[in-house]
């Protein structure tokens, strides 16, 4: 009696059945990271995410109806880029380079090397992805042009390049990344800073 009770436990923790909820969606965003960042989200099938996850067909799609669904998740919990929140970045005036390689070093872009392939490949395919890069970007440029503004002489009558070294400064932060994870070279953002500020000058 004890060994049935005991096997009928084991059988549910396999089928997923009283699985406690973090457990069994944990699970699931593992597997599916992992596959997502080694083959890519459209040559992954459900099938397969619930296989590495160890978890039945239809608990991945008790949690995430659309297979769509799983990649946005991923996205939305696993990339930093909304982490950045209303926190000011100290500005020092005359030290426009200090103040962007300070702002660099707080761009919430934190992610595992895993996510971060995710973000880059499906960007060109899933609206969600890009759709959060997008947004990591604005972020970056109006952050960046607000430092410059406040640390540069006279940079707020100069609104078209302030604009234009924010957005430079953004591209290269973004690029970077996606740089780093193909040949493992790191930009160094106290160089850029200082090059564009040096250019504005």
């Amino acid at each position: 009696m004890i060994k049935s009770v005991m096997w009928s436990r084991a059988a549910r923790r396999r089928s997923g059945i009283g699985e406690t909820w973090p457990d069994a969606r944990t699970r699931i965003l593992d597997a599916a990271e992992e596959l997502f960042a080694g083959g890519g989200y459209d040559a992954t099938a459900t099938a397969e995410i619930a296989k590495r996850a160890d978890v039945p067909k239809g608990l991945v799609f008790h949690y995430f109806p659309r297979k769509i669904d799983v990649l946005v998740t991923l996205v939305g919990e696993r990339t930093g880029i909304d982490d950045m929140g209303d926190e000011p970045v100290e500005e020092v005036p005359a030290d426009p380079a200090g103040a962007l390689a300070r702002l660099a070093r707080r761009v919430p872009l934190r992610a595992s090397p895993a996510m971060r392939r995710i973000l880059f490949r499906e960007a060109d395919t899933h609206g969600s992805v890009r759709e959060r890069l997008r947004h990591l970007n604005a972020e970056i440029i109006r952050r960046a042009s607000f430092v410059l503004e406040l640390t540069l002489p006279g940079g707020r009558g100069d609104a078209a390049r302030l604009e234009a070294a924010a957005a430079t400064f953004a591209a290269v932060l973004l690029y970077q990344e996606s740089l780093c994870l193909l040949t493992g070279h790191h930009i160094d953002p106290e160089m850029v800073a200082d090059l564009i500020v040096r250019a504005l000058a």
